[in-house]
């Protein structure tokens, strides 16, 4: 693809209206410096200086979608308690609608605080603390997240699932939430699970995975190069088994490859960049791809975007977003 193309194709992006259904957490940082070793214990003792709270997870996506022009309507849950309703003011400050999420009192919203300290001019991370439970819904709760969900689907042009395997994506969630798409003609479904939940995504159009994920689902290394079995031959039996239409296996430096409906496959290269952080790549390339068959890009062309989008990201620190200018400038001229 060159630059032209992908450029016409990213203007697309502009005003398409995805759901986002997914695990909404809540990310912390405390930020300080080492002082001393405390004389209660043999731990480090870090002088608070300041602290951040951003909306993560599913709100990774959520958050790339935006930057790419995209409209966005989330639907989740969160806990009745204060970082669940200060989750739901930061995706309001963004403009997402949060018409989707659900409060519960059945579990606390999931918070991941991770204490960074500095000692001289570098940060880590010293400890993350979650708070979560992993639980499935009670139904009552889970029946009205589809119910939410369902009711704003004829507003969307795709729907996404972001899926972090904390319980709120359960196999009858998504069947009734992917029924109810493909009601919807030319809906587009994507998803990126976790293996423990990848079986319930059947009749998706596209589910990504990477090369160490796709090993658990198939309970072997035949993802590994050099494995017992061929890297291709492995993903082409793999969709078949999920029973999904199209599967996307990630592999790192190679790139990643696409495993189609009508039994071919793709590899498709990585951009050679300068790799500082892989954090959110994949909420990246599944953004980017999902906003490009909305927009009406063919498979080949969304999964060029979608590579490119994560290649733009890995260039940076932190979990950060890609613009379209910045993968448009991916593709020659």
């Amino acid at each position: 693809m060159k630059r032209q193309q992908a450029e016409e194709l990213l203007s697309r992006f502009e005003g398409k209206r995805i759901l986002v259904v997914g695990d909404l957490m809540a990310d912390e940082h405390i930020w300080g410096h080492v002082g001393r070793v405390s004389p209660e214990a043999p731990v480090l003792v870090i002088e608070v200086e300041r602290e951040t709270f951003v909306p993560g997870g599913a709100a990774n996506v959520v958050n790339q979608l935006n930057a790419l022009g995209a409209q966005v309507i989330t639907a989740g849950v969160v806990g009745d308690d204060a970082a669940g309703a200060r989750l739901r003011e930061n995706l309001g400050m963004m403009g997402v609608d949060t018409r989707g999420v659900v409060t519960t009192t059945d579990r606390p919203t999931t918070r991941k605080t991770r204490v960074m300290a500095r000692s001289q001019q570098e940060a880590q991370q010293v400890v993350r603390v979650d708070r979560e439970k992993r639980a499935p819904l009670p139904d009552t709760v889970s029946a009205e997240l589809v119910a939410r969900a369902s009711e704003v689907l004829d507003e969307c042009d795709g729907l996404l699932f972001s899926d972090y395997d904390k319980g709120v994506l359960g196999r009858r969630t998504v069947a009734a939430l992917i029924a109810a798409a493909r009601a919807r003609k030319q809906m587009v479904v994507t998803a990126n699970p976790k293996p423990p939940s990848v079986r319930f995504y059947q009749d998706a159009d596209v589910i990504t995975l990477n090369k160490f994920e796709a090993d658990q689902v198939s309970g072997s290394t035949r993802f590994e190069e050099g494995g017992e079995i061929p890297f291709h031959a492995a993903g082409t039996r793999l969709r078949t088994d999920l029973a999904v239409r199209n599967l996307i296996v990630t592999r790192s430096a190679l790139g990643l490859t696409v495993f189609r409906t009508d039994g071919g496959y793709e590899d498709v290269p990585a951009h050679r960049v300068d790799v500082f952080d892989g954090t959110g790549a994949g909420d990246s390339t599944i953004a980017g791809l999902t906003l490009a068959l909305s927009s009406g890009a063919s498979l080949s062309e969304a999964v060029a975007l979608g590579n490119a989008a994560g290649g733009a990201v890995v260039r940076k620190v932190g979990v950060v977003t890609a613009s379209r200018d910045e993968i448009a400038a991916l593709f020659s001229s």
